[in-house]
């Protein structure tokens, strides 16, 4: 049988950045059938959802405008992908076969282990957290103590953007503002938080939240009448319910070309994949380049060719300051800081170019299948994928 006389039927399980483009990118091939997995009817613009919360701006769009003619969209969640009988078993009690599957499932918040965090505190990392936290604040007046927990760049847009409406914000950040700034960098952020008034406690650590309060290491307790919580992120645990290894953080553990090491089926992108032990920071920013990367495996698979490993450099970082002053922090392939950055409005054109961008390369990849390009870094430094933290599901 030659390539050219059957079909392949490719699941694409998560509609983010990364799921989306390759859905898209997939159609390089005319032989292959497409059907995109998610929850959600809509996009979600997750770089956007602080400006969702604070009314700025919206975080979702139709996927009529960014999916390419011919992938099905399934709004369903996936329970299981069993290898077996080569399905994903959906919420509904769906059952979809497929011959590849692309897990792109991304990442959510992460579940705090502090006290009453997960009762009392909002989560931003997902949309319908963050319409229940918009919501909340709506009915709060605008001298009402905010507190955000989390001092990377999600809790630092959201200080922002409340900051700029007239809210009294303070930014608990656990330990160092932003980290991955450079010096001047992160002295321009807190000299604009502090001129905005927001309250930067830097090395405090929040022990408990209470439904009026926040409570830190010292024993003082802070009034707070919503808290937003922004420290850390997890993903979800499909992999894992799969029967798939995993890396400490529930990602799926693959190798330098993103093929799961346990199934050659099955290829990881995003948030969700650990290549070698050693995955990708997080980011919209990659995302796009691993969805690329991952569909090309796939096809690479199906033409019975070796798929080219891992070449991406992620570089640097944008962070919106409310809507008129941004920051972008220049850096090397390998995404370590130098002390150069680009702020004020320049810097807030930039971020807003980056957001658009994102969204971009997806339809540009519905219009013209394989039209993505991204910066390269070189090879990665070796490390077997048994060598990392693995989770095996029972």
């Amino acid at each position: 049988m030659t390539e050219h006389n059957t079909r392949h039927q490719v699941v694409v399980i998560g509609g983010g950045y990364a799921g989306t483009l390759a859905a898209n990118h997939l159609r390089m091939r005319t032989d292959v059938d497409i059907t995109l997995v998610n929850p959600r009817p809509k996009f979600v613009d997750r770089i956007r959802l602080h400006q969702f919360v604070s009314g700025t701006g919206d975080a979702t769009i139709d996927y009529g405008t960014l999916l390419g003619e011919g992938i099905e969209l399934v709004v369903d969640s996936a329970t299981r992908i069993d290898t077996a009988t080569r399905t994903v078993r959906l919420t509904s009690g769906r059952v979809l076969g497929y011959d590849h599957v692309i897990y792109a499932v991304g990442s959510t918040a992460a579940i705090p282990s502090v006290s009453g965090a997960a009762e009392f505190a909002f989560p931003i990392a997902e949309f319908e957290s963050a319409q229940r936290l918009r919501a909340d604040l709506a009915e709060l007046p605008l001298d009402a103590p905010l507190t955000v927990v989390g001092g990377g760049p999600t809790g630092i847009e959201t200080a922002a953007e409340l900051a700029e409406q007239g809210r009294t914000v303070t930014l608990v950040c656990g330990g160092t503002l932003m980290p991955s700034l450079s010096a001047p960098g992160r002295r321009y952020v807190a000299k604009w938080l502090s001129r905005h008034g927001v309250t930067v406690l830097e090395a405090d650590v929040v022990t408990e939240v209470r439904p009026d309060a926040v409570v830190f290491a010292d024993g003082a307790v802070r009034p707070s009448a919503l808290t937003i919580w922004t420290a850390g992120f997890g993903v979800p645990e499909l992999a894992a319910a799969s029967g798939l290894q995993t890396d400490a953080l529930g990602r799926l553990l693959t190798d330098e070309t993103l093929t799961s090491i346990d199934d050659d089926r099955i290829v990881a992108t995003g948030d969700a994949a650990a290549p070698s032990g050693q995955p990708l920071r997080m980011s919209s920013q990659a995302a796009g380049a691993l969805g690329a990367q991952a569909a090309n495996t796939v096809l690479s698979h199906i033409a019975g060719t070796e798929p080219a490993v891992i070449n991406l450099a992620v570089m640097g970082t944008c962070i919106s300051l409310g809507r008129r002053v941004g920051l972008r922090q220049l850096a090397r392939k390998d995404d370590t800081s130098v002390n150069l950055y680009i702020g004020g409005r320049m810097g807030a054109r930039i971020k807003e170019v980056t957001c658009r961008i994102g969204v971009g390369k997806i339809r540009r990849e519905a219009r013209k299948p394989g039209s993505l390009i991204w910066p390269k870094s070189g090879p990665r430094p070796e490390q077997p994928a048994a060598a990392a933290p693995v989770v095996t599901s029972s």
